[in-house]
């Protein structure tokens, strides 16, 4: 199975629900369904899900549709699920514990470390990780191959953070930091601004007052 070149990123952003709602599907112990039947429960028209699906492939067969389990396991093996992400938190205040506590093992996600510059939060522990001053971050970086550096601190120091972990040789930044990074260009960063999400569903909720 080869990656076409220049998919979208859109396309790449729709196949994380690809997975989840085929993950439902198994659950409820359904074998195979049609692109029509699953892009009524996603939200997509067939044509949208063949024409996405086809970007990596050739998946489901004519009059039969997709087995899927199988499509499941396509599509985990094209987003990199079968791999493991070795992945250090920095900044253990709400968002970060948040985070910490949420089960990422299905998703590949190894979290081996948590950094935070709080004296009242270093040697606490978050499911049986302690967390470490953040002055040490370097050297755990030097000492430990680090996949995936996910940033919770205040935006004032999220840059000096994300270069340190650049540095480290991380090279996946998640950042909810309110913040924009600059990185190399091997270096990905995906940003979760929360108030820039949540004023897209204000502007969203506005709207429709306005047009009633």
């Amino acid at each position: 199975m080869e990656k076409k070149k220049n998919i979208s990123m859109a396309v790449i952003k729709r196949l994380p629900k690809y997975h989840r709602y085929l993950n439902e599907l198994m659950k409820n112990d359904v074998d195979r369904i049609s692109s029509k039947e699953l892009g009524e429960k996603i939200g997509f028209t067939a044509s949208q899900i063949r024409q996405d699906l086809n970007c990596f492939g050739d998946f489901g067969q004519q009059g039969y549709g997709y087995n899927v389990r199988e499509l499941y396991n396509q599509i985990s093996s094209i987003l990199g699920l079968s791999q493991k992400y070795n992945t250090v938190i920095v900044g253990a205040g709400n968002i970060g514990q948040a985070i910490a506590n949420y089960k990422f093992d299905k998703q590949g996600v190894n979290l081996v470390g948590i950094f935070d510059a709080n004296p009242k939060l270093v040697g606490l522990k978050i499911r049986d990780i302690e967390i470490s001053e953040i002055d040490t971050l370097k050297s755990f970086l030097s000492k430990n191959k680090i996949d995936i550096g996910i940033i919770c601190v205040p935006r004032i120091n999220a840059q000096k953070v994300c270069d340190e972990m650049v540095e480290g040789g991380v090279k996946g930044i998640w950042n909810f930091a309110p913040v924009d990074l600059s990185v190399p260009e091997d270096v990905r960063v995906e940003n979760v601004h929360l108030s820039e999400s949540l004023m897209t569903l204000i502007y969203l909720l506005h709207s429709n007052e306005e047009q009633k």
